[in-house]
């Protein structure tokens, strides 16, 4: 393995380092509200799809932005669309479903914005009178179910999820919407991740909030494999046998982390508890305030980063608290032990600023100027390593670094009797900077989650969206880069060939949309050892940016 990359001493941001966005080009036309196409409709292929692939791409992400006069302010309120790409024997349709979730449901009904999103706040129904309008600012909002974030499998069954406690069961095949699950009847969280992690035996793993008069907690939860299903009825969701193996209590009660997804290798999961705060009077107030939910979340660097070490098998928290610099993450890469050593992947930033910065109304800019100022202002997240040390205890000596191995230039050092305090490796080189840091990260999860790899892939960020696909050898750094003009592509899945004897044989899909031309999405189908095109599948409908995917094997 290489040691040619260095442990932290750049005194520059992730946002300094990368270069300055100069003349981008407007996007409005990728979050701009769309049809559905709910029955499958055909694309037409250029170059070679290889027949072995046999299931569907699926994707989500917002498709819808006004109802009647009212719009949506951020571009997270968008109302859930879902897409399959179903690919059989060298041919691929296409076909698109709103989510039908009681959010868009009741908003659809009423013709505008009556379900409060992530940064909407729904106005009181103009049709009640001027007291009941005033004492409607004091009810607590119920959470939305517009699960727009991500596709989710626990015990077999699809749904779709975002970050509140609903999720909703779909059909994968017909993107039919199925009932409405609510995480809080099977377990005491009030909220789930959109990024659940999958063990060997086919259990998931997640994480979720809690709090209440003993304080505020962040939840691991587990949800047992298909064969451990209680008898329920057929075709309906089951989360039962579902539990919190593991509470860690927030180390700022009032002023608890946000947080996306979670750590998870064979034997341990680790929470980033990182300085982008909530502040939960202002949450119990914002109704009131009309503020929406995004005006809750504060980038607070005065705090560190702290690790949270869980064993998953036992759900023992470590005593030992592991420190760093404070660092914003939305994405884990991979993370496997090592030796005595838990190694950590993730793409980082230095600014938590960003996730506010999202409204339609930045998203929309113009051409040039406007768009290379908001553009300027992002935080760029870029892929660090972080060497945790599992064994630590009286006998470990102070101030000397415990990441033994020569593999790793990241640090670890005990500062006091139960305390480390790490610092990252770089996981890239110079090269990575000119297309502006990277995120939504994918590898071969199936053969390497939780495991030593060597490669993963994901999106460059050039622009506000992601205008460049990557693929990045962990042990020499070197990239792979697929980036056209104009063409703006999705979190690239990788599926693995039937007789794959190497990490990286098979294939990478992501699906492609750009402003410059109407209906003109592809498909796109890579070969993930060259990095080079084998087809695209063209369909003639116009797709917004979406968030994340997953492509379900049939067969």
């Amino acid at each position: 393995m290489s040691n040619t990359a260095e442990p932290q001493t750049n005194s520059m941001s992730s946002r300094q380092r990368c270069p300055q966005g100069k003349g981008l080009e407007n996007i409005e036309a990728l979050v701009r509200s769309v049809e559905e196409t709910p029955d499958p409709v055909p694309t037409t292929i250029q170059g070679t799809i290889p027949t072995w692939i046999n299931g569907s791409f699926l994707r989500n992400g917002p498709g819808k932005f006004e109802f009647g006069k009212d719009s949506y302010t951020h571009w997270f309120d968008g109302m859930a669309l879902m897409h399959r790409f179903h690919i059989c024997e060298g041919n691929v349709t296409y076909s698109s479903r709103f989510l039908r979730s009681d959010s868009y449901v009741c908003n659809s009904e009423k013709n505008r914005i009556v379900v409060s999103e992530f940064g909407t706040v729904a106005m009181p129904d103009p049709c009640k009178n001027i007291f009941a309008r005033f004492f409607s600012r004091f009810q607590i909002p119920k959470a939305t179910d517009n699960a727009s974030v991500n596709f989710v499998k626990y015990k077999g069954d699809y749904y779709v999820s975002t970050e509140t406690n609903y999720m909703r069961r779909v059909d994968p095949q017909s993107l039919e919407t199925k009932e409405k699950v609510d995480w809080s009847k099977y377990i005491a969280v009030n909220s789930a991740t959109a990024h659940p992690h999958y063990d060997r035996e086919g259990a998931t793993y997640n994480m979720g909030n809690s709090y209440g008069k003993s304080g505020f907690f962040y939840n691991i939860i587990r949800v047992p494999p298909p064969e451990e299903k209680a008898a329920a009825a057929e075709g309906s969701a089951d989360l039962t046998g579902a539990s919190v193996i593991c509470s860690i209590r927030a180390s700022e009660p009032r002023k608890p982390s946000y947080y996306h997804s979670f750590v998870m290798s064979e034997n341990y999961i680790v929470f980033v508890e990182q300085p982008i705060k909530l502040d939960l009077l202002k949450f119990m107030l914002y109704k009131i305030q009309g503020k929406s939910f995004h005006k809750v979340m504060t980038w607070e660097p005065q705090y560190d980063t702290i690790f949270h070490l869980v064993n998953r098998h036992t759900g023992q928290e470590s005593e030992v608290q592991y420190r760093a610099a404070p660092m914003f993450t939305l994405h884990q890469i991979n993370a496997f032990e090592d030796n005595g050593l838990l190694v950590m992947d993730m793409c980082c930033g230095d600014d938590g600023d960003v996730i506010g910065d999202f409204t339609l109304e930045n998203l929309r800019r113009g051409s040039g100027e406007e768009m290379d100022k908001f553009y300027n202002s992002l935080c760029r997240n870029l892929p660090r390593r972080y060497v945790l040390p599992l064994t630590v205890d009286g006998k470990t000596p102070m101030d000397q670094n415990l990441v033994t191995s020569s593999n790793y230039k990241a640090t670890a050092k005990k500062t006091k009797p139960q305390e480390v305090y790490m610092t990252h490796e770089e996981l890239y080189d110079d090269k990575l900077l000119q297309y502006g840091g990277l995120e939504f990260p994918q590898i071969n999860y199936d053969q390497h989650n939780g495991r030593a790899y060597r490669y993963f892939y994901s999106c460059g960020f050039g622009h506000v969206f992601s205008d460049s696909l990557l693929k990045m050898d962990v042990h020499t750094k070197e990239l792979k880069v697929w980036r056209y003009p104009g063409l703006y592509p999705s979190e690239p899945v990788f599926v693995a060939s039937p007789k794959a004897t190497e990490e990286d044989d098979g294939v990478i899909l992501s699906v492609i949309i750009t402003p410059r031309e109407e209906k003109s999405t592809f498909l796109l189908v890579l070969d993930a050892k060259t990095f080079t095109e084998l087809g695209r599948a063209e369909v003639p409908v116009n797709i917004p940016y979406g968030t994340h995917g997953v492509f379900n094997r049939m067969g």
